[in-house]
């Protein structure tokens, strides 16, 4: 197969352009770019820590989108998130002192309300000071509890001070579908940048390789399988269907004599959930690809589910497979990693490549504010795996 020389219309079809920078080559089933570039999405949620970690008059410290932040719970219960800087002379708030209360800057002594920022005592200022220590603010962000993690709200630059959770947008949360369920969540660092993370997230090719085993699935067992991907508001869905024969996992749901049907959904900004019905039984998840800094992601895996409800030991054995699964696909990630030191160049191929496309054409077009989302009507995709 030979390579011709580029010419865009590829790249302006598939909403690519400025997104993945230089387009240097085609070929008749894809195209050869550079590595994804890491532009960060403002103005969201994102998971920033499990809750657990939050003890008693402590905060603990995280990054967010290149932001070094502090977050903790407030005595009445209520969570904050707060950058990890006293606008006074820069120093990490998480260097002083969280009483349940106020943050107190270890430097000066300066404190401050944690939820809005807002500082109430300048220890320094006398009575000749005309200074209103009310109208200074460290930067705080909106803080929620979903699902055992804290969400943060994002900004864009220049947004002005956004503290209140009620005037933005849903926070994510997981749905259920009973009263009764069990959770669990895994958690994992990844040595790239959010978009080769979520490139990696939502690639139905590489599980026969990645994830070989006897209770998933193996080389010998690819099959050629069709799947029809529709639109929704900023994302794409794979339609309800019937989940592959050839993994082990979902053929245990057969015991409980439904059929069985799974969906599954992406949304930006990093966003990709699972649902599988089986009658009254059900499983769902929310996996987060969450950028830590430019060129590092962490993703996250939260679940629920009532199949399997009262068997023993069901927890562990989930939590254990899981965490099995979720180490390959880091292995594999660190693995990668070394090999984008060097900056080659990479592919994107049809169909199994197709949402990896359509993911950097919904980034653009929310980075550029203009753009149609790439899938006009319901598509199938085809694909061994």
């Amino acid at each position: 197969m030979g390579i011709e020389k580029s010419s865009l219309y590829y790249a302006w079809e598939n909403g690519m352009v400025g997104s993945m920078a230089n387009i240097i080559t085609t070929t008749e089933s894809g195209v050869l770019i550079p590595g994804p570039t890491a532009t960060l999405i403002h103005d969201e949620w994102y998971a920033a820590l499990r809750t657990s970690e939050l003890r008693p008059k402590t905060m603990a410290k995280t990054m967010l989108l290149d932001i070094p932040l502090i977050v903790g719970r407030k005595a009445e219960g209520a969570l904050f998130a707060m950058r990890d800087s006293c606008p006074h002379r820069g120093i990490p708030l998480s260097a002083g002192w969280f009483d349940g209360h106020k943050v107190t800057c270890k430097y000066h002594g300066w404190d401050f309300e944690p939820c809005s920022g807002q500082c109430t005592q300048i220890p320094s200022l006398t009575s000749h000071d005309k200074l209103d220590a009310t109208k200074i603010y460290a930067t705080a962000f909106p803080c929620v509890e979903r699902d055992g993690h804290a969400w943060v709200y994002v900004p864009s630059a220049g947004a002005g001070r956004v503290t209140e959770a009620s005037k933005l947008k849903p926070v994510p949360e997981l749905k259920k579908f009973s009263e009764k369920y069990r959770t669990a969540h895994l958690s994992a660092d990844m040595p790239l940048n959010v978009d080769h993370g979520i490139v990696g997230l939502m690639d139905p090719a590489h599980g026969p390789f990645v994830h070989q085993a006897w209770w998933w699935r193996s080389q010998s067992s690819i099959r050629e399988k069709t799947k029809r991907f529709e639109a929704v508001p900023e994302g794409f869905r794979m339609s309800a269907h019937a989940p592959s024969g050839n993994s082990a996992p979902y053929k245990l749901l057969g015991v409980y004599g439904h059929p069985v049907e799974t969906t599954i959904e992406f949304v930006l900004p990093n966003r990709r959930t699972e649902q599988i019905r089986c009658g009254d039984k059900w499983f769902s998840s929310l996996t987060t690809v969450t950028p830590v800094t430019g060129s590092t992601c962490r993703i996250d895996v939260v679940a629920a589910w009532n199949v399997f409800y009262r068997v023993p030991f069901v927890l562990p054995i989930a939590k254990f497979f899981g965490r099995m699964f979720v180490e390959q696909d880091v292995q594999t990630m660190v693995e990668q990693a070394e090999g984008l030191k060097h900056n080659p160049s990479l592919m994107l191929i049809d169909d199994a490549d197709k949402p990896a496309k359509w993911y950097f054409a919904l980034k653009q077009a929310r980075i550029d504010g203009r753009g149609k989302h790439p899938i006009d009507e319901p598509v199938d995709l085809h694909w061994r795996s």
